[in-house]
């Protein structure tokens, strides 16, 4: 209860704004801002495993499993995590378009890795200044992040529409 508590407050925030003071705190480089990237988001993979746990956790080969005598981290290795993990992975696919969005951000905004470093939030800063005169040097950027966010996002919904129709 005390997890999902302080899981509540960090999902108070935006997941920009979080990863923001986390670089802050922590500095910028490309390392540290993977880190504040992947600490901002895990707010809501904490609420969605648990959530599945609760369900799976109620489901009758859980209880028949119980019942025979299984421990309860036999239980919880063989049924309910293998279980609760699926919706997860998929949640997970769908959210890398908005981690890679939110890291290009990021970079735009100065708290990713120095310019020399090839990251696209900041070919899309340096591109700026140049958009009159060379605006393939911000279209080129912008158009991997898209082109890359889109394939990703469209992974994670095939997979989520192959797990409903099993499930029918």
């Amino acid at each position: 209860a005390a997890v999902m508590r302080s899981v509540d407050v960090l999902l108070a925030f935006p997941d920009l704004l979080l990863a923001l003071v986390i670089i802050t705190f922590f500095g910028q480089g490309t390392l540290n801002l993977i880190i504040a990237v992947g600490i901002a988001s895990v707010p809501r993979y904490a609420r969605l495993v648990r959530a599945q746990t609760q369900v799976v956790r109620g489901a009758g080969y859980v209880e028949a499993a119980t019942t025979l005598g299984l421990g309860r981290a036999a239980v919880i290795g063989r049924h309910v995590l293998p279980n609760a993990i699926k919706p997860v992975l998929i949640l997970a696919t769908i959210g890398i378009g908005g981690n890679i969005t939110a890291g290009a951000a990021l970079s735009f905004l100065g708290f990713g890795a120095p310019p020399p470093a090839p990251e696209w939030g900041t070919m899309l800063a340096i591109g700026r200044n140049f958009l009159a005169n060379a605006w393939w040097l911000v279209a080129w950027p912008a158009l991997a992040i898209t082109c890359t966010v889109i394939s990703i996002t469209a992974i994670g919904r095939e997979l989520l529409r192959r797990s409903e129709g099993k499930r029918l």
